[in-house]
């Protein structure tokens, strides 16, 4: 999939964002299906052990480092989840696969979509602007 260059949005729309910001927000949602699955992979381990090298410095616990992971994949899983709602609860599923799956209007048709294209795009919009005052907000983890 290629990423198609498209005209800014108008600085006096009601839902604008940079450019450069839209992006970084839809290349996050395209994790979504990597998290998921990293998700599911990730058990915690048994033994709630710490190693300890020979100097004495802190090599990790290996449990809390899979729960700070767990967390984190869930959190941003449910960053996108809570701003598809936002931007529409009626269609929230739709604008979702959209986000996360790279899935256009025109293919979602076949798929029953209850609404018009200019009002889904409008939701589309609304959604990246609800993500980027959420993304704002939320830690990020720089963790293994």
């Amino acid at each position: 999939m290629s990423t198609t260059i498209r005209a800014e949005i108008s600085k006096k729309g009601k839902y604008y964002i940079s450019k450069h910001r839209y992006y970084e927000l839809k290349h996050f949602c395209l994790q979504y299906d990597e998290w998921k699955e990293a998700l599911e992979a990730l058990t915690p381990v048994r033994s709630l052990s710490i190693d300890i090298s020979i100097g004495g410095d802190y090599t990790g616990d290996k449990t809390g480092d899979i729960a700070v992971r767990r967390a984190m994949m869930r959190s941003h899983m449910e960053m996108v989840e809570q701003a598809a709602i936002g931007a529409d609860p009626d269609i929230y599923s739709y604008i979702l696969r959209c986000v996360t799956c790279g899935i256009s209007y025109d293919k979602m048709v076949a798929s029953g979509i209850p609404c018009s294209r200019d009002y889904f795009y409008d939701r589309y919009r609304k959604f990246f602007w609800i993500l980027d005052g959420i993304r704002d907000f939320i830690p990020t983890y720089s963790g293994k």
